[in-house]
């Protein structure tokens, strides 16, 4: 089932790699029907000299050194110490060093010493190293991704008042 790993053992030898190539597989050798499944693709990365004005919306990860001015959705999202986002930040992971001017949404939100945010958090965990600079509210919800349950009811009206005759 496990096999031992080959990284520290020495490879095949020149003469030992043509042989083995030269050998065809036998017809009667099972085949393997595995789903293929793809390789996660690395994170997107804005540089710091790069100023985004726009909404940025990916279903992987996107690490933040630049400006963006809007909003922004993915899986996972790093802002970086030198990273300044002006919109709504909504992702699964968010993991703040920089400045957030806006609102944040996430499953896990993470404010680590050097972070700067002005806005309300929405999260299910979250965790705010000491040093964190934050100013709004913090309001845990189980769906905090969920736009539509955000909202809180309203109350009824009070009726008019009748003239009195």
């Amino acid at each position: 089932m496990f096999s031992k790993s080959k990284i520290n053992e020495p490879g095949p030898k020149a003469t030992e790699t043509a042989a083995q190539t030269s050998v065809p597989a036998p017809a009667s050798a099972p085949k393997m029907d595995m789903p293929v499944s793809k390789p996660k693709a690395p994170a997107s990365i804005l540089s710091s000299d790069l100023h985004v004005k726009g909404n940025l919306k990916t279903t992987g990860d996107i690490q933040v050194e630049g400006q963006v001015d809007g909003d922004i959705r993915a899986h996972l999202l790093t802002v970086g110490e030198t990273a300044t986002i002006r919109g709504e930040v909504i992702a699964d992971d968010v993991v703040i060093n920089g400045r957030v001017i806006g609102s944040v949404r996430g499953l896990k939100v993470r404010l680590t010493s050097s972070a700067r945010v002005e806005g309300d958090i929405i999260h299910k965990t979250i965790a705010i190293e000491s040093g964190a600079h934050f100013e709004g509210s913090v309001q845990r919800q189980d769906d905090p991704l969920s736009t539509t349950g955000a909202a809180k009811p309203k109350m009824p009206a009070a009726p008019a008042a009748k003239d009195a005759e």
